[in-house]
């Protein structure tokens, strides 16, 4: 069925705009990228037509350069300082992939088999490239069923990450509004405002503060393009994501002064670049046919529970070594479920709903926003395709 592009674009945004009414509704309780999943799901099976993000405009090209420009953007919420210091936060998420692999490769092997744990642990680590090696290495061997199953567990993963992320992210700000107000927000206030401060004098700036006038949306985005551009052509030679490179330059941007803090909101295209991103997430549900989640139904389950499981132990056990709470430590590797933006989304809905002013939230968001981005980039986008490069010659 094809639609006018107008058509197929409120359709998209409706599912979009309920989700985010019931997370509203529901002080996050219900995340928006869960019942936005859910719709969409059910609307693949009955009305919707498959291909309906794409003929709503959100197509590959705009947006892969809202990815670029989004995590440019991501670059200049933190500090070159506040980057370096998220180590705890990689060494978690890489306890909680730990956890997936101990249990897929032990419990899961015993009750479903070595093939089929191989094939789907990778994609229950991360993104889509671990998806498609393993999909592709199990078709070349003739094994039809678990290229399904390494396909469908990456389209099905966020339907257990999203509540679960949202339930602990509450908590956890919930935990920090209470910090904050026992501490008056006065000393937590002042020391982000002394933070600030020593951002904007940053010992690496180069370049001088834009004046306001200028600080249009043309300039922010032709800036942001051209770090994201520069980061493209760095990433082969870095031999990182470029995904990754972008978050990198970002922050790199900012420290040196060339853009701005917050760049995309200053350029009011923060909001529209977002939903982009997220129309485009749910397309893959159009491939999870009742058919194929009918042929692999308890081995896809019966392996994300064990993986969640897992994580939850393992990434628990290394954020009380590291003096994070449970609830950010199995968060932040969960974000293995979903990665970028699901994690900032989810943070910024699990802030909003528990927080009753603007020095609250700040506070909140600026403790946990930063812990998310990096851990799901750590996970998605480097961890899963390290793991799939070792899995892919296991099956």
């Amino acid at each position: 069925m094809t639609l006018n592009v107008v058509a197929a674009f409120s359709i998209v945004l409706g599912v979009l705009a309920i989700g985010e009414f019931v997370s509203t509704k529901t002080k996050a309780f219900i995340p928006s990228v869960f019942v936005s999943a859910v719709i969409f799901l059910i609307g693949f099976w009955t009305i919707l037509p498959a291909d309906i993000i794409t003929q709503s405009s959100f197509s590959t090209p705009v947006v892969y350069l809202s990815m670029y420009l989004l995590l440019t953007h991501m670059g200049t919420l933190m500090s070159l300082g506040e980057l370096l210091g998220q180590w705890k936060t990689i060494l978690i998420a890489v306890a909680g992939i730990a956890g997936i692999i101990a249990m897929t490769l032990t419990v899961g092997k015993l009750l479903f088999g070595w093939q089929t744990v191989v094939a789907a642990t990778p994609p229950l680590t991360g993104g889509v490239v671990a998806s498609i090696l393993m999909s592709g290495a199990a078709t070349e061997l003739g094994l039809t069923s678990i290229a399904v199953l390494a396909t469908t567990m990456y389209i099905m993963q966020g339907f257990f990450g999203y509540p679960i992320t949202a339930l602990m992210l509450k908590k956890e700000a919930k935990r920090l509004v209470t910090e904050f107000n026992k501490n008056g927000g006065n000393d937590v206030s002042q020391n982000a405002a002394k933070e600030t401060k020593q951002v904007k004098k940053s010992r690496f700036r180069i370049f001088p503060e834009l004046p306001e006038k200028y600080q249009t949306t043309y300039v922010i985005l032709l800036k942001l393009g051209i770090v994201a551009y520069l980061a493209v052509l760095a990433a082969p030679h870095l031999h990182l994501n470029q995904f990754v490179v972008c978050l990198l330059f970002g922050v790199i941007g900012r420290e040196i002064g060339f853009l701005e803090e917050k760049a995309l909101v200053k350029a009011n295209a923060f909001g529209f670049l977002m939903t982009v991103l997220m129309a485009f997430i749910f397309a893959s549900l159009s491939k999870a046919t009742p058919a194929m989640l009918k042929e692999i139904v308890v081995p896809l389950f019966g392996i994300i529970v064990l993986g969640v499981f897992g994580m939850g132990v393992f990434s628990t056990i290394a954020g009380k070594l590291f003096g994070y709470t449970k609830e950010m430590a199995f968060s932040i590797a969960m974000t293995a479920l979903y990665g970028f933006p699901a994690d900032y989304i989810l943070t910024l809905e699990a802030v909003k709903s528990t927080t009753n002013n603007e020095k609250e939230y700040e506070y909140a968001i600026n403790q946990m926003l930063p812990k998310m981005l990096v851990g799901g980039f750590m996970t998605v986008t480097i961890s899963s395709v390290i793991i799939a490069g070792i899995f892919v010659k296991l099956l």
